[in-house]
């Protein structure tokens, strides 16, 4: 699928003026769909539409550092911790006045969507994460790990170096083709997919985000001192009690934990789903179908929590 993605509308929200598309029904309930790195919101084409032929209102916003998400002053610091990717989230929110939405995502997003189910669950109605709970702070990622499980993470080390912003600035797309061939072994995209991401980013604020993202993982770079508190939080890994659905693809060539590895840090409505079929690491945009399938289901799994508990306080 090769079309564009849209329309993408802006409003100011947060520290961004945020690039979003917004489909569905503006009374249904609304799904916040959130994309990583190397990816954008194109991993959200097909399953988009899918969500709001069913009723939904699906929000897809582009990351700082992406597409047409600009920073309404270039004085802000440009900050790619999970706290500030998180805040971004709830800002948006707030700017489109939605009080409550189902949040889902992969990779930097599944990230992301954890941090709100832990931390913001009243703003969360249902929660669907790739590979589980990715939440960490940057006393466990100072933690070594064997020699094998930090090769898979090359890049990281590669992007601690000057070298190595300067080989990404220059590489863009060419990274994100190497990144997507490894992550997702399996999955034939062609070239006018990759185009049609890579050009997000040429946003003059991506590298810095990247690069920042990274380094504040291994301790070379610092955070804003506005978010030590939700630091420190996310340090002692909450649990999420947010009705939540975890997948997994039966291809994913990118690290990740194994299921049963994160199984405790779920306390409330939990699923589990393996995609079979060759499925890697960008799972929404290698099955869509499956993917909307899990944030419909949750969406029940929520709306029955709530019958029982409004049952429970009548009885």
């Amino acid at each position: 699928m090769s079309a564009a993605f849209g329309p993408v509308s802006q409003i100011d929200a947060g520290e961004l003026n945020v690039g979003y598309v917004d489909i569905g029904p503006r009374d249904g309930q609304a799904v916040l769909l959130l994309h990583g790195w190397p990816y954008d919101i194109n991993s959200y084409a097909e399953v988009a539409p899918l969500l709001a032929d069913a009723g939904y209102r699906v929000v897809v916003p582009s990351g700082r550092g992406y597409g047409t998400t600009r920073f309404l002053s270039q004085e802000s610091p440009h900050n790619g911790q999970p706290a500030a990717l998180a805040a971004d989230a709830i800002a948006l929110m707030d700017a489109l006045s939605v009080a409550r939405a189902v949040v889902a995502g992969f990779d930097w997003g599944g990230r992301t969507a954890n941090i709100l189910a832990a931390l913001w669950p009243e703003r969360c109605s249902g929660h669907v994460a790739v590979s589980g709970y990715l939440v960490s702070g940057q006393a466990a990622n100072a933690a070594p790990l064997p020699p094998a499980a930090e090769l898979s993470w090359w890049y990281q080390f590669y992007f601690a170096t000057q070298r190595g912003r300067d080989g990404y600035d220059k590489n863009r797309a060419d990274f994100a083709r190497l990144i997507w061939r490894t992550a997702s072994p399996q999955w034939k995209f062609d070239d006018a997919t990759l185009a049609r991401t890579a050009a997000s980013f040429e946003n003059p604020d991506h590298v810095d985000i990247v690069i920042h993202n990274y380094r504040w993982r291994l301790g070379l770079a610092q955070g804003e001192a506005k978010y030590d508190q939700v630091e420190q939080r996310l340090a002692e890994q909450p649990r999420i009690a947010v009705p939540t659905i975890t997948l997994e693809g039966d291809a994913n060539g990118a690290p990740h934990p194994p299921a049963d590895a994160y199984r405790s840090m779920f306390t409330g409505p939990y699923e589990h789903r393996v995609i079979s079929g060759g499925i890697g690491h960008n799972l929404p945009q290698e099955a869509p179908r499956e993917f909307a399938d899990a944030v419909i289901a949750v969406d029940r799994m929520s709306q029955d929590q709530g019958a029982l508990l409004q049952q429970t306080h009548v009885g």
